[in-house]
């Protein structure tokens, strides 16, 4: 340890893990870089000792079309895997965890799950839209380009401009693909601070939700706070599907939702998704099937606009009991959510209603 240049009293304070798949492999990833910063800043703000890894990232629109595609799913297993070998083998007391596409985001929270150690998971954010011709456009946009072109209707130089256009930042896609869908079912399933998920990732304020992660570890560590375990009760499982299928989301979440589920120790398989997903309407309007992308959600309020919408439509009872409960019951990473266990998201509702306002 001294080796590593800590001191006696570094030594003696609660180390925590940061772990994020910073690096160039893909732009999903890119925007972990500064959170990571400010995550480590709130941690020694905190009073702990932290400690920074990385594990690996695969991305589906980089591995489509070729033999890349068949280390998707297993990345997933290797990321959680990796984490697991890391915050054990080393003793770690606590872990803030970014994930950034597709596979990367169950792979932490499985990590978080098996450590059962204070956490916080923290999604690195979406890309920006692009435009072309007058409108928005994302990566999805491209792929459909190509097949016109091979049908003829598009030439290669207007895919060209086209493939220039779609992703104009790093983050990961726009729209309420992989990433964006297991964003969301972090927060149903309380492993994330509430309404950060929907945050471009380019956007600096991620920062202050990354270094407010290292302060919730801290205190969680201080005070004896709720564990992953604890927090991932079948009612949050059950939340996290309704957000899927309210909102059009990736079907890879019934993938991603039981083997969870499984780390938590509880049964939840492909049936419990559908049994969920049937009783629940879509509500919004994402693309890839719809017309908006997260920077759109954001800009009305969050992801805390969509579980609000759903309380609306539905009885509580039929679709969102778990997640009243949940909020009631103090499971969620930061604690109590509040006087009285009022929602965690109750102040997000307002910032939503102040932001549809000032759209009028």
């Amino acid at each position: 340890m001294r080796a590593l240049g800590l001191d006696d009293e570094a030594i003696a304070k609660p180390m925590i893990g940061v772990v994020s798949m910073k690096g160039e492999q893909t732009p999903c990833n890119m925007t972990h870089g500064f959170q990571v910063e400010a995550a480590k800043q709130g941690i020694a703000e905190a009073g702990g000792t932290l400690r920074e890894l990385t594990t690996i990232s695969m991305s589906d629109g980089i591995g489509m079309n070729h033999e890349g595609m068949k280390f998707s799913l297993v990345s997933r297993e290797l990321i959680a895997d990796s984490i697991e070998a890391v915050v054990h083998g080393l003793a770690y007391d606590g872990l803030i965890g970014f994930g950034g596409c597709d596979k990367t985001l169950p792979g932490v929270m499985m990590g978080m799950l098996r450590c059962n150690v204070p956490a916080v998971f923290i999604y690195g954010g979406s890309a920006l839209p692009g435009r072309f011709a007058g409108r928005d456009v994302t990566i999805l946009d491209s792929y459909e380009a190509v097949g016109a072109v091979m049908t003829g209707g598009m030439d290669e130089a207007t895919l060209a401009q086209l493939e220039r256009s779609c992703l104009p930042t790093i983050g990961a896609c726009a729209g309420q693909f992989t990433a964006n869908t297991m964003a969301m079912v972090s927060e149903a399933l309380g492993l994330s601070i509430p309404n950060v998920s929907m945050i471009p990732g380019v956007y600096v304020e991620r920062a202050n939700h990354a270094r407010r992660a290292g302060a919730i570890v801290m205190e969680a560590l201080a005070r004896g706070g709720s564990r992953p375990r604890d927090i991932v009760t079948r009612a949050a499982l059950e939340n996290a599907c309704a957000v899927v299928a309210a909102t059009g989301g990736s079907s890879n979440a019934a993938l991603h939702i039981p083997a969870i589920a499984h780390e938590a120790g509880i049964r939840f398989d492909i049936d419990d998704v559908d049994a969920v997903s049937r009783r629940t309407p879509l509500i919004a309007d994402l693309r890839p099937g719809g017309r908006f992308t997260a920077k759109d959600v954001h800009d009305v309020g969050g992801a805390a606009v969509i579980l609000r919408g759903a309380r609306r439509r539905l009885s509580r009872r039929q679709l969102l009991d778990g997640h009243r409960s949940h909020n009631r019951r103090d499971l969620w990473v930061g604690g109590k959510a509040g006087r009285g266990g009022r929602s965690p998201y109750r102040s997000a509702f307002g910032a939503g209603r102040r932001a549809r306002r000032a759209q009028r």
